[in-house]
């Protein structure tokens, strides 16, 4: 079978590995019908030392099982799954509170070896806490969307509801990528009234306003705090919604967000310190939350919705490839050449 390597920074490649197959009586083998790039896989795209791969690579993807352990009883061979950005057991005191990013067997895809999204075949460990089944008569039209649940559109919704997202809100999104997209369309279904997204590639804002977005504040840094604090009484806004994972992008979070207010912060953090002192948050009263998405205890909530078509988060992907695509799909990515890479295996 062929899956996705990166060798180091700017290196991706598709090579011919063995087949998986279901080791453990947990595991369930998944043939993958459907892939991404996430956003995240670009910063080792961009930082990644040569000598330190092969890494395989995708943490996203839906397809359908070929073979189960002997242990396995909530998937079947011939389901439609979802398969969550994390692996999660379904039975520690975490999973059964939803915190699935904290299961204490848990681990992520891109900490696996030998096995990742960007392939045609994937073996699940734990497939019981880790695998969602989609119903037998979804549209195949809707698996762009549905493959959203994975990832990036479970993350969005984790920033709003962390948030505190609800009726009447006032929020501001950082970030047009593909999460702050999504982290507008959740604001939305959230209820929330004016959605300040802060971005500057229109065909993204764009979207971004088709989703939920009621302003959009194309300057960064100081001009763009001015301006969100111009649109917002000179106060800032209530919930900020940081979906980049820079400094730069926290340091703005800080500056435009209300006093009283809370930062909600689900891009992955490219730094280890930044200000949460006495001038920064303290006195102001300002919350930070967010974290990483535990994106399978939304996925029920969120999958209705999706199946019959009234929110459409697979509008996200503008381009779509197959796997020998995959290297040109992450250099059009990180040149910004395209928002996000669908990949039909």
């Amino acid at each position: 079978m062929r899956a996705t390597f990166m060798y180091g920074a700017g290196d991706v490649r598709v090579e011919n590995v063995p087949d998986s197959v279901v080791k453990l009586p947990t595991d369930a083998l998944v043939r993958v019908t459907a892939s991404c790039i996430c956003g995240s896989d670009l910063w080792p795209y961009a930082t990644m030392p040569h000598g330190t791969g092969p890494a395989r690579m995708g943490h996203e993807f839906v397809g359908v099982v070929e073979d189960i352990g002997s242990q396995v009883s909530t998937v079947k061979k011939g389901d439609l799954v979802v398969a969550p950005w994390l692996i999660s057991d379904g039975t520690c005191e975490f999973c059964k509170e939803g915190l699935y990013a904290s299961c204490v067997h848990g681990s992520m895809w891109d900490l696996q070896p030998d096995e990742g999204g960007q392939a045609e075949a994937v073996r699940v460990p734990f497939a019981d806490g880790t695998l969602v089944t989609i119903p037998a008569t979804a549209d195949p039209a809707l698996v762009p969307s549905l493959l959203t649940l994975s990832d990036v559109f479970g993350t969005g919704h984790h920033a709003a509801v962390s948030g505190g997202v609800t009726a009447g809100s006032t929020v501001a999104v950082i970030g047009d990528g593909a999460v702050g997209l999504l982290a507008v369309l959740s604001a939305k279904r959230l209820g929330a009234e004016r959605i300040i997204l802060m971005g500057r590639h229109k065909a993204r804002t764009d979207l971004g306003r088709e989703f939920g977005a009621t302003d959009v504040v194309a300057d960064r840094g100081a001009e763009g705090i001015e301006a969100v604090r111009a649109l917002t009484g000179g106060h800032g806004t209530p919930i900020v919604l940081e979906a980049v994972g820079t400094r730069t992008a926290y340091d703005q979070a800080v500056g435009i967000v209300r006093g009283g207010g809370t930062i909600s912060r689900v891009g992955v953090p490219q730094y280890e310190e930044a200000p949460v002192g006495i001038g920064s948050l303290f006195f102001r009263g300002v919350r930070l939350t967010g974290g990483a998405a535990p994106t399978r205890a939304y996925i029920n909530e969120l999958l209705p919705e999706v199946l019959d078509g009234s929110l459409q988060p697979g509008k996200v992907f503008d381009v779509t490839t197959n796997l020998a695509g995959v290297p040109a799909g992450y250099r059009d990515m990180a040149d910004r050449k395209s928002l996000k890479v669908l990949v039909n295996s």
